[in-house]
């Protein structure tokens, strides 16, 4: 049996569509009753996450978008198509954003895509 994803979305793998992702981030972490401050976080967070993998997407590939949710959690996986996909650098500045507004940050790569994983917990469940 395999595990599917509460919200998925598609768009081309283009900084224009990221608006799409992080307007849906926004709107699925305010039905679980986050913070204002906790869904500014994710947006900012899952942008950051688009331009990483973004960076190594194929021109004509798709900029895919999973969304999990749970009691006071998110988690957010964005990944990109891609030709020889290697592992975002950890050690940027862009990476110390994801970790400092997320809960949890990780990549995955496989030979032909990229894609980091945000997860956040609502600050409300402290």
């Amino acid at each position: 049996m395999t595990t599917r994803s509460d919200v998925e979305l598609r768009v081309p793998a283009d900084t224009a569509y990221v608006a799409v992702l992080r307007t849906t981030t926004a709107g699925l972490a305010a039905r679980l009753d986050f913070t204002l401050d906790d869904i500014e976080d994710l947006r900012i967070a899952v942008g950051e996450a688009c331009a990483m993998v973004l960076e190594q997407a194929r021109a004509d590939g798709d900029l895919h978008a999973t969304f999990d949710l749970g009691s006071g959690e998110l988690s957010v996986t964005v990944s990109a198509d891609a030709d020889a996909a290697s592992e975002p650098d950890t050690d940027g500045f862009a990476w110390q954003v994801l970790t400092a507004l997320t809960t949890r940050a990780s990549a995955e790569v496989t030979p032909d895509a990229v894609g980091i994983t945000l997860s956040m917990k609502s600050a409300l469940l402290d």
